[in-house]
C-alpha cells in the first residue's frame, strides 16, 4: 500500500482547491498512489490525524470542489519549529506517516509553507527517514514566492482588483468636481497586487493615477506635490495603495501599524488607504477623499476568477504528482514563463530551500522613475494572467476626449 497527503496552509485563494483536484484526477490516471488522503486544516489536522479519503468522495463533489474558491480542506497558520529546538511535532507527524503508509505528504501553500516541506525533507534526510518524500506545491494572491514566475491565486486576485478599481473610477467621475479617491490593496511585502491595478482602463488610459507599492519608500512631501498637481488639473485622482507601504524608516503607513501579528509574527494590516485619507485632508487639498479597502474580497472572488490562473493551479498540482512519481523530494512544483506573446509557460521543480521565507519584491525596471507608477515591461507581465477585461462606456464625460 501506498499512499499520499495533500494539505493547504496559510490564506486562501480563489483557486487554490484546483491544485488538490489537478493531483487527485492525474493519480486517477496513473495510479501511481493507491489512497490520496486530504489533511484538514493543513499540518494541524495532520497531527490530528484529521484526514478524508479523497478516493471516497462522489465525482460530482470532486467536479465541484474543483470550481470552489478558498481552502476547501481548511487551512492553518500553524509554524513548525525547529527540529533542533523541538522535535515533538517532526515525531508526531512521522507515526502518522507511517500509520497511513503515506509515501508523499504535498503541502500547498506560501513561503512558510514550504519551509514546513523543507524542514520535514531535512529532519527525513537527518534521520533516514527514507520512506516519505516531501513536496511543495506553490499559493499566495501575494505572488511573492521566489523561483516562480507568479503563483496560483495571484492571477485571479488582480482580475478582481483591476476590474474594481475600473469599475470604481467610473463610479468616482460622475460629478464635476470628483475629489479623490483611494483603493487599498493586499500585499505585506511586496507591491504585485497593487501593480496590478495598471490593468484598469478606460479607454485606452490607466485609471490609477498614482500606484503606491512598498518597494518604494512613501514620500510625504513628493506624494502632496504630485496629487496638488493632478488634481487642479482635472478635480480628481485616482490612487491605488498598497497595504505594506512603508515610510523611508520602514514603518507601516497602515493606521494600524505594529498593533497585532499572526501566528507566523507578521504585522496585521489594513488601514493604509485611511492614513492616506487623512494626509490628503490635512493638506487641505480636498475633503472629498473616499476610501474602497479590498481586503479579504480579493482572495476567493471566483466569480472573477481568471481562467489562466484555475488552469495553472490545475497544471501544478498535476506536476507535482509527476515529482512525487519520480521520487523527488524536498522540491516544489513550479512554473516559469518562456514568452508573454504568444503567453507560455512550462512546468518544473525548485529546491524548497530556495522559496521558504523569502520574499520576490517586483523588479526595478517594473517601477516608474518617479516610484509613483509601474512601467510597460510590468504591464506586459501582467496582462497573460488575468482574462480579458470588462469594456464599458460612460456618456457625462464624453465631450472629453481626455476621459
Amino acid at each position: 500500500m501506498k499512499n499520499c497527503i495533500v494539505a493547504q496552509s496559510g490564506g486562501p485563494t480563489s483557486v487554490i482547491n484546483a491544485s488538490v483536484i489537478g493531483l487527485f484526477e492525474k493519480n486517477l490516471k496513473e495510479n501511481f498512489f493507491d489512497k490520496v488522503y486530504g489533511g484538514i486544516n493543513g499540518i494541524e489536522g495532520v497531527l490530528k490525524e484529521e484526514l478524508v479519503n479523497l478516493n471516497e468522495v462522489s465525482k460530482s463533489d470532486i467536479d465541484l470542489f474543483l470550481h470552489t474558491p478558498s481552502a476547501g480542506l481548511g487551512s492553518c497558520r500553524y509554524k513548525l519549529s525547529t527540529y533542533e529546538k523541538d522535535d515533538t511535532d517532526y515525531k508526531r507527524l512521522f507515526e502518522v506517516f507511517e500509520k497511513y503508509q503515506i509515501k508523499t505528504f504535498f503541502y500547498i501553500g506560501g513561503n512558510d509553507s514550504q519551509d514546513t516541506i523543507y524542514k520535514l525533507s531535512e529532519y527525513a534526510k537527518l534521520n533516514n527517514l527514507t520512506k516519505t518524500n516531501f513536496i511543495g506545491i506553490p499559493k499566495t494572491v501575494d505572488n511573492d514566492l521566489m523561483e516562480i514566475d507568479h503563483t496560483p491565486g495571484f492571477g485571479s486576485a488582480a482580475r478582481y482588483i483591476s476590474t474594481s478599481v475600473l469599475e470604481s473610477y467610473l463610479d468616482s467621475l460622475v460629478y464635476s468636481e470628483n475629489g479623490i479617491f483611494i483603493t487599498e490593496t493586499m500585499g505585506r511585502d511586496t507591491g504585485w497586487l497593487a501593480g496590478s491595478a495598471c490593468l484598469a482602463r478606460y479607454n485606452g488610459k490607466q485609471c490609477a493615477d498614482i500606484i503606491l507599492l512598498p518597494e518604494v519608500p512613501f514620500n510625504e512631501e513628493r506624494f502632496l506635490d504630485k496629487v496638488r498637481k493632478i488634481y487642479n488639473d482635472k478635480k480628481h485622482v485616482y490612487i491605488v495603495i498598497s497595504e505594506g507601504t512603508r515610510t523611508k524608516d520602514g514603518e507601516f503607513l497602515s493606521s494600524t501599524k505594529a498593533h497585532s501579528h499572526d501566528s507566523f509574527g507578521h504585522t496585521q494590516l489594513g488601514g493604509a488607504g485611511n492614513a492616506l485619507k487623512n494626509i490628503v485632508v490635512d493638506a487641505g487639498i480636498t475633503q472629498r477623499v473616499k476610501v474602497l479597502e479590498l481586503s479579504v474580497l480579493q482572495r476567493s472572488a471566483f466569480h472573477l476568477a481568471s481562467k489562466v490562473d484555475h488552469k495553472e493551479a490545475y497544471a501544478l498540482g498535476e506536476n507535482a504528482l509527476n515529482l512525487a512519481r519520480d521520487e523527488e523530494n524536498g522540491v516544489v512544483s513550479v512554473l516559469k514563463r518562456k514568452s508573454n506573446s504568444p503567453y507560455e509557460v512550462n512546468y518544473t521543480k525548485a529546491p524548497a530551500a530556495n522559496i521558504a521565507n523569502k520574499v520576490k519584491y517586483m523588479p526595478k525596471n517594473y517601477i516608474s522613475e518617479d516610484g509613483f507608477d509601474v512601467t510597460k515591461e510590468a504591464y506586459e507581465y501582467f496582462y497573460p494572467l488575468v482574462d480579458k477585461l470588462p469594456e464599458y462606456r460612460v456618456f457625462h464625460n464624453y465631450h472629453n476626449k481626455n476621459d
